[in-house]
Protein backbone atom coordinates (compact mmCIF):
# COMPACT_ATOMS: atom_id res chain seq x y z
CA UNK A 1 0.00 0.00 0.00
CA UNK A 2 1.02 3.72 -1.35
CA UNK A 3 -0.23 6.85 -0.37
CA UNK A 4 -1.06 8.58 -3.25
CA UNK A 5 -2.79 11.57 -4.39
CA UNK A 6 -5.97 11.44 -6.22
CA UNK A 7 -4.44 12.51 -9.48
CA UNK A 8 -1.75 9.62 -8.86
CA UNK A 9 -5.00 7.10 -8.00
CA UNK A 10 -7.14 8.54 -11.62
CA UNK A 11 -4.42 7.78 -13.44
CA UNK A 12 -3.46 4.26 -11.95
CA UNK A 13 -7.34 3.77 -12.86
CA UNK A 14 -6.79 4.29 -16.00
CA UNK A 15 -3.76 2.32 -16.61
CA UNK A 16 -6.15 -0.33 -14.58
CA UNK A 17 -9.01 -0.30 -16.88
CA UNK A 18 -6.88 -0.57 -19.84
CA UNK A 19 -5.34 -3.75 -18.89
CA UNK A 20 -8.63 -4.96 -17.70
CA UNK A 21 -9.97 -4.33 -21.72
CA UNK A 22 -6.92 -5.73 -23.05
CA UNK A 23 -7.06 -9.02 -20.70
CA UNK A 24 -10.64 -9.45 -21.89
CA UNK A 25 -9.72 -9.53 -25.38
CA UNK A 26 -6.48 -11.51 -25.21
CA UNK A 27 -8.06 -13.89 -22.75
CA UNK A 28 -11.22 -14.29 -24.42
CA UNK A 29 -12.75 -13.13 -21.21
CA UNK A 30 -16.11 -11.29 -20.52
CA UNK A 31 -17.36 -9.69 -17.52
CA UNK A 32 -16.11 -6.42 -18.75
CA UNK A 33 -18.80 -4.18 -17.32
CA UNK A 34 -18.79 -5.27 -14.16
CA UNK A 35 -14.68 -5.16 -14.31
CA UNK A 36 -14.70 -1.56 -14.67
CA UNK A 37 -17.58 -0.70 -12.28
CA UNK A 38 -15.35 -1.29 -9.34
CA UNK A 39 -12.01 -0.69 -10.58
CA UNK A 40 -12.33 2.50 -8.85
CA UNK A 41 -13.14 1.32 -5.49
CA UNK A 42 -10.35 -1.91 -5.97
CA UNK A 43 -7.54 1.05 -7.20
CA UNK A 44 -8.37 3.71 -4.35
CA UNK A 45 -8.54 0.67 -2.01
CA UNK A 46 -5.29 -0.51 -2.65
CA UNK A 47 -3.75 2.90 -3.52
CA UNK A 48 -4.23 4.13 -0.10
CA UNK A 49 -5.59 2.39 2.21
CA UNK A 50 -4.80 -2.04 1.64
CA UNK A 51 -1.93 -2.79 4.64
CA UNK A 52 -0.12 -5.28 2.31
CA UNK A 53 3.68 -5.53 1.77
CA UNK A 54 4.65 -6.88 -1.75
CA UNK A 55 8.18 -8.42 -0.53
CA UNK A 56 5.63 -10.08 2.60
CA UNK A 57 2.45 -10.92 1.06
CA UNK A 58 1.55 -13.41 3.29
CA UNK A 59 2.40 -11.27 7.01
CA UNK A 60 -0.51 -12.55 9.37
CA UNK A 61 -0.73 -8.73 10.61
CA UNK A 62 -1.71 -8.16 6.85
CA UNK A 63 -5.02 -6.62 5.82
CA UNK A 64 -6.92 -8.46 3.92
CA UNK A 65 -9.09 -7.30 0.61
CA UNK A 66 -11.80 -10.06 -0.72
CA UNK A 67 -13.28 -9.24 -4.23
CA UNK A 68 -16.54 -11.16 -3.71
CA UNK A 69 -17.37 -10.69 -7.16
CA UNK A 70 -14.67 -13.17 -8.52
CA UNK A 71 -16.07 -12.59 -12.21
CA UNK A 72 -13.96 -9.32 -11.80
CA UNK A 73 -11.20 -10.89 -10.89
CA UNK A 74 -8.80 -9.41 -13.91
CA UNK A 75 -9.39 -5.88 -12.24
CA UNK A 76 -7.88 -7.44 -9.31
CA UNK A 77 -4.98 -9.19 -11.45
CA UNK A 78 -4.10 -6.01 -13.00
CA UNK A 79 -4.28 -3.68 -9.50
CA UNK A 80 -1.87 -6.19 -7.82
CA UNK A 81 0.39 -6.01 -10.67
CA UNK A 82 0.10 -2.04 -10.34
CA UNK A 83 0.68 -2.17 -7.17
CA UNK A 84 3.69 -4.70 -7.05
CA UNK A 85 1.90 -7.72 -5.33
CA UNK A 86 2.38 -9.86 -8.42
CA UNK A 87 4.21 -10.13 -12.09
CA UNK A 88 3.12 -8.48 -14.50
CA UNK A 89 4.60 -11.28 -16.93
CA UNK A 90 1.09 -12.99 -15.11
CA UNK A 91 -1.49 -10.95 -16.27
CA UNK A 92 0.07 -12.00 -20.21
CA UNK A 93 -0.55 -15.47 -19.45
CA UNK A 94 -4.65 -14.41 -17.92
CA UNK A 95 -7.00 -17.40 -18.53
CA UNK A 96 -4.59 -19.31 -20.97
CA UNK A 97 -4.27 -23.53 -19.86
CA UNK A 98 -2.15 -23.91 -17.20
CA UNK A 99 -1.68 -20.23 -16.15
CA UNK A 100 -1.68 -18.94 -12.67
CA UNK A 101 -4.44 -16.22 -13.11
CA UNK A 102 -7.41 -17.82 -14.04
CA UNK A 103 -10.71 -16.35 -15.44
CA UNK A 104 -12.02 -16.37 -11.69
CA UNK A 105 -9.71 -16.30 -8.70
CA UNK A 106 -8.57 -19.85 -7.27
CA UNK A 107 -7.75 -20.35 -3.50
CA UNK A 108 -4.14 -18.68 -3.63
CA UNK A 109 -2.92 -18.59 -6.74
CA UNK A 110 -0.65 -16.26 -5.81
CA UNK A 111 0.42 -14.17 -2.52
CA UNK A 112 -1.64 -11.83 -1.54
CA UNK A 113 -4.91 -13.09 -3.14
CA UNK A 114 -6.99 -14.34 0.06
CA UNK A 115 -9.74 -16.23 -1.43
CA UNK A 116 -11.51 -18.20 -4.11
CA UNK A 117 -14.83 -16.37 -5.00
CA UNK A 118 -17.09 -16.02 -7.40
CA UNK A 119 -19.75 -18.25 -5.88
CA UNK A 120 -21.94 -14.94 -5.18
CA UNK A 121 -22.63 -14.56 -1.46
CA UNK A 122 -19.88 -16.14 0.23
CA UNK A 123 -17.40 -13.14 0.17
CA UNK A 124 -18.63 -11.07 3.35
CA UNK A 125 -19.31 -13.94 5.29
CA UNK A 126 -15.56 -15.10 4.28
CA UNK A 127 -14.46 -11.59 5.00
CA UNK A 128 -16.22 -11.56 8.42
CA UNK A 129 -14.76 -14.91 9.29
CA UNK A 130 -11.15 -13.52 8.86
CA UNK A 131 -11.97 -9.86 10.74
CA UNK A 132 -13.70 -12.24 13.89
CA UNK A 133 -10.26 -14.28 13.87
CA UNK A 134 -8.18 -11.07 14.21
CA UNK A 135 -10.59 -9.93 17.15
CA UNK A 136 -9.89 -13.17 18.63
CA UNK A 137 -6.10 -12.98 18.10
CA UNK A 138 -5.61 -9.60 18.94
CA UNK A 139 -4.32 -8.65 15.63
CA UNK A 140 -4.61 -5.22 14.16
CA UNK A 141 -5.57 -5.91 10.61
CA UNK A 142 -8.68 -5.13 8.56
CA UNK A 143 -10.97 -6.47 6.22
CA UNK A 144 -11.87 -4.13 2.90
CA UNK A 145 -14.64 -6.27 0.96
CA UNK A 146 -15.94 -5.60 -2.77
CA UNK A 147 -19.31 -7.43 -3.47
CA UNK A 148 -21.66 -6.79 -6.14
CA UNK A 149 -25.44 -5.23 -5.92
CA UNK A 150 -26.84 -8.61 -7.11
CA UNK A 151 -24.89 -10.50 -4.40
CA UNK A 152 -27.28 -8.65 -2.22
CA UNK A 153 -30.18 -11.18 -3.69
CA UNK A 154 -28.16 -14.09 -1.55
CA UNK A 155 -29.48 -14.81 1.87
CA UNK A 156 -25.96 -15.52 3.03
CA UNK A 157 -25.25 -11.85 3.04
CA UNK A 158 -27.60 -10.87 5.44
CA UNK A 159 -27.46 -13.93 7.75
CA UNK A 160 -23.33 -12.13 7.70
CA UNK A 161 -25.26 -8.10 8.06
CA UNK A 162 -26.65 -9.72 11.66
CA UNK A 163 -23.56 -11.64 12.37
CA UNK A 164 -21.09 -8.55 12.45
CA UNK A 165 -22.37 -5.81 14.12
CA UNK A 166 -23.67 -8.54 17.01
CA UNK A 167 -19.45 -9.55 17.33
CA UNK A 168 -19.07 -6.11 17.08
CA UNK A 169 -16.70 -6.29 14.19
CA UNK A 170 -15.33 -2.54 13.53
CA UNK A 171 -12.59 -3.73 11.50
CA UNK A 172 -14.52 -4.42 8.34
CA UNK A 173 -15.76 -1.91 5.75
CA UNK A 174 -18.05 -3.41 3.01
CA UNK A 175 -18.38 -1.71 -0.70
CA UNK A 176 -21.76 -2.77 -2.93
CA UNK A 177 -20.39 -1.97 -6.28
CA UNK A 178 -23.99 -0.43 -6.83
CA UNK A 179 -24.42 -0.61 -10.88
CA UNK A 180 -27.68 -1.42 -10.99
CA UNK A 181 -27.17 -4.49 -13.54
CA UNK A 182 -27.33 -8.16 -13.28
CA UNK A 183 -26.30 -10.82 -15.53
CA UNK A 184 -29.91 -11.15 -17.20
CA UNK A 185 -31.79 -7.48 -15.95
CA UNK A 186 -31.89 -4.08 -13.73
CA UNK A 187 -31.02 -5.37 -10.28
CA UNK A 188 -34.29 -3.70 -9.09
CA UNK A 189 -36.61 -5.87 -11.52
CA UNK A 190 -34.73 -8.79 -9.79
CA UNK A 191 -35.18 -7.90 -6.56
CA UNK A 192 -36.04 -4.79 -4.36
CA UNK A 193 -32.61 -3.56 -2.79
CA UNK A 194 -33.33 -0.17 -2.39
CA UNK A 195 -33.17 1.61 0.15
CA UNK A 196 -29.63 -0.43 0.41
CA UNK A 197 -28.41 1.79 2.36
CA UNK A 198 -30.84 2.31 4.65
CA UNK A 199 -31.11 -1.71 5.21
CA UNK A 200 -27.92 -2.09 6.17
CA UNK A 201 -28.29 0.82 8.66
CA UNK A 202 -31.05 -1.19 10.14
CA UNK A 203 -29.02 -4.30 10.75
CA UNK A 204 -26.54 -2.04 12.79
CA UNK A 205 -23.58 -1.54 10.27
CA UNK A 206 -22.23 2.42 9.97
CA UNK A 207 -24.10 2.90 6.54
CA UNK A 208 -22.62 5.09 4.06
CA UNK A 209 -23.69 5.80 -0.15
CA UNK A 210 -21.18 7.47 -2.46
CA UNK A 211 -20.29 8.18 -5.95
CA UNK A 212 -18.51 4.95 -6.16
CA UNK A 213 -16.36 6.73 -9.03
CA UNK A 214 -15.01 9.17 -6.87
CA UNK A 215 -11.19 8.29 -5.53
CA UNK A 216 -11.52 11.69 -2.41
CA UNK A 217 -14.75 10.28 -1.20
CA UNK A 218 -13.38 6.76 -1.16
CA UNK A 219 -10.07 7.41 0.28
CA UNK A 220 -11.93 9.38 2.97
CA UNK A 221 -13.86 6.35 4.51
CA UNK A 222 -11.18 4.21 3.84
CA UNK A 223 -9.24 5.69 6.08
CA UNK A 224 -10.98 5.52 8.60
CA UNK A 225 -11.50 1.63 9.88
CA UNK A 226 -12.58 1.48 12.73
CA UNK A 227 -14.52 4.40 11.84
CA UNK A 228 -15.42 4.96 15.90
CA UNK A 229 -18.52 4.12 16.07
CA UNK A 230 -17.75 0.37 17.17
CA UNK A 231 -19.93 -0.54 14.15
CA UNK A 232 -18.89 -2.45 10.67
CA UNK A 233 -18.94 -0.36 7.81
CA UNK A 234 -21.21 -0.58 4.89
CA UNK A 235 -20.42 2.15 1.52
CA UNK A 236 -22.75 1.50 -1.06
CA UNK A 237 -21.09 2.86 -3.98
CA UNK A 238 -23.64 3.87 -7.13
CA UNK A 239 -21.24 2.82 -10.21
CA UNK A 240 -21.97 2.63 -13.60
CA UNK A 241 -21.75 -0.35 -15.70
CA UNK A 242 -18.42 -0.17 -18.24
CA UNK A 243 -17.10 3.05 -16.36
CA UNK A 244 -14.60 4.46 -18.10
CA UNK A 245 -15.51 3.25 -21.67
CA UNK A 246 -18.07 5.39 -23.71
CA UNK A 247 -19.25 2.74 -25.98
CA UNK A 248 -19.83 0.26 -22.92
CA UNK A 249 -21.58 3.02 -20.41
CA UNK A 250 -24.50 1.05 -18.77
CA UNK A 251 -24.70 -1.06 -21.97
CA UNK A 252 -25.24 -4.38 -19.42
CA UNK A 253 -24.59 -6.56 -23.34
CA UNK A 254 -20.77 -5.78 -22.12
CA UNK A 255 -21.37 -8.73 -19.60
CA UNK A 256 -20.74 -11.17 -21.67
CA UNK A 257 -19.38 -10.02 -24.67
CA UNK A 258 -15.26 -9.94 -25.51
CA UNK A 259 -13.88 -7.09 -27.45
CA UNK A 260 -13.08 -6.97 -31.08
CA UNK A 261 -9.24 -5.88 -31.59
CA UNK A 262 -10.90 -2.42 -32.81
CA UNK A 263 -12.80 -1.68 -30.15
CA UNK A 264 -9.85 -2.20 -27.14
CA UNK A 265 -7.89 0.20 -29.47
CA UNK A 266 -10.79 2.52 -29.48
CA UNK A 267 -11.12 1.98 -25.27
CA UNK A 268 -7.41 2.48 -25.35
CA UNK A 269 -7.35 5.77 -27.03
CA UNK A 270 -9.90 6.81 -24.46
CA UNK A 271 -8.37 5.78 -21.42
CA UNK A 272 -5.42 7.99 -22.67
CA UNK A 273 -3.51 4.92 -23.48
CA UNK A 274 -0.97 3.80 -26.53
CA UNK A 275 -2.60 1.37 -28.52
CA UNK A 276 0.66 0.22 -29.34
CA UNK A 277 0.84 -1.73 -25.73
CA UNK A 278 -1.87 -4.30 -26.81
CA UNK A 279 0.60 -6.17 -28.35
CA UNK A 280 -0.09 -8.92 -31.18
CA UNK A 281 -3.30 -10.60 -30.95
CA UNK A 282 -2.85 -14.13 -29.59
CA UNK A 283 -2.43 -17.08 -32.45
CA UNK A 284 -4.78 -19.09 -29.92
CA UNK A 285 -7.26 -17.92 -27.39
CA UNK A 286 -8.97 -20.05 -25.10
CA UNK A 287 -12.76 -20.27 -24.95
CA UNK A 288 -14.97 -17.50 -23.30
CA UNK A 289 -18.61 -17.77 -22.08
Amino acid sequence: MQKMSVQEIDAMARRVRSQVVRMSFRGNSPHLGSCLSCADIVVTAYATAVRIDPKNPTDPDRDRFILSKGHAAPVLYATMAECGLISRDLIEHYNQDGAVLAEQPSPACVPGLEAATGSLGHGLPLGLGMALAAKLGGKKYRVFVCMSDGECNEGSVWEAAMFAPAKKLDNVILFVDYNRWQATDRSEEVLALAPLRDKFAAFGWSAHDIDGHDHAALAKLMANVPDGTGKPIAVVCRTVKGKGVSYMLDDNNWHYRVPKREEVEAAWRELGQDPAGIGPTPAHRPGGH
